[in-house]
């Protein structure tokens, strides 16, 4: 009867444990994608992904598969998606050749939890992204303006793609709302357009400060560190309010950046990383890779 009684008290102690922590040990798989930019081949040798996915191997409980444009089904087929649970994104001028319905298709396995994406620097215009973000504003925005008793129209309206703003360009995404008489409201929503009007290819020196020191994603990472050579991105950045913005970026000119962002979509979670270039050597910096490893750890816990 004791050694019942025992067992029986180990399986509710065992059973009171965290989900999340009984799985800690289990390996994420994780997928790094990267159309393969001729000019990374300089500061990374065997291209930008490749140098992630090599670093992410030496790391504890990670599997991790590099793909590229040139794959079959240019690295994205169902296959390799069906087997991963965090996506980790970098492209830079051919944004254009992934199409719409690829992005789309990953956005929804990201609402149902089946893997979580982090999208790095110039990442900010690929189709997974935008597919995300704009996801995102037509959820808000039918949970802002349908919790009526009223009528209401949404339109949803896009910018062109892949064209920056203008200096004096309205932030998106925003909201023209118009009501009428009778009750009526009719809403355009004007999707984010997912850049920003200033950058600059300098190669000056960035300085990273952690604004949320107990993140996850924050573990192990100092107060402030200095990236040595980037390229600038500067504020304001058309995007969809974060859920939560873990570091901020700021150069000597006074430019700064939300430079690690993160929305929940659905069941699943959008990491955005900046730092990172195809001609500087950012991801040879520690610190930027233990982020794009932790931010990893924590897109796979987050998921059910």
């Amino acid at each position: 009867m004791k050694r019942l009684c025992f067992w029986l008290a180990i399986t509710l102690l065992l059973s009171a444990i965290p989900a999340r922590w009984a799985t800690a040990q289990e390996t994420i798989n994780v997928v790094v994608w990267d159309e393969q930019q001729p000019t990374s081949v300089r500061p990374y040798e065997n291209f930008l992904g490749n140098h992630i996915a090599e670093y992410l191997r030496t790391q504890p409980g990670l599997a991790v598969r590099s793909m590229n444009l040139d794959d079959a089904e240019q690295g994205l087929a169902d296959t390799i998606l069906n087997n991963c649970q965090v996506l980790v994104y970098w492209d830079h001028a051919k944004h254009h050749e992934i199409k719409p319905a690829k992005g789309k298709e990953i956005v929804q396995r990201i609402k149902a939890g089946q893997l979580s994406m982090m999208s790095l620097h110039s990442a900010h215009w690929s189709r997974p992204y935008i597919e995300a973000m704009y996801e995102v504003t037509r959820l808000r925005a039918q949970e802002r303006f349908r919790n009526s008793d009223k009528e209401v129209e949404i339109e949803i309206i896009k910018s062109p793609e892949f064209v920056g703003p203008q200096e004096n360009s309205q932030t998106t995404p925003r909201y023209d709302v118009r009501k009428f008489p009778g009750g009526k409201t009719r809403v355009k929503v004007y999707l984010p357009n997912l850049a920003f009007f200033r950058w600059d290819e300098h190669g000056l020196p960035s300085e990273i400060t952690t604004l949320l020191p107990e993140h996850p994603v924050a573990q192990g990472i100092p107060p402030r560190f200095t990236i040595e050579q980037t390229e600038m991105y500067d504020e304001p950045y058309h995007i969809p309010k974060p859920d939560t913005v873990i570091f901020e970026e700021r150069w000597a000119s006074g430019d700064w950046f939300r430079s690690g962002a993160v929305w929940n979509l659905g069941q699943g979670k959008v990491f955005y990383f900046r730092p990172g270039h195809e001609t500087f050597p950012v991801y040879k910096n520690k610190h930027v890779l233990k982020i794009i490893e932790n931010g990893i750890r924590w897109l796979a816990a987050e998921l059910p």
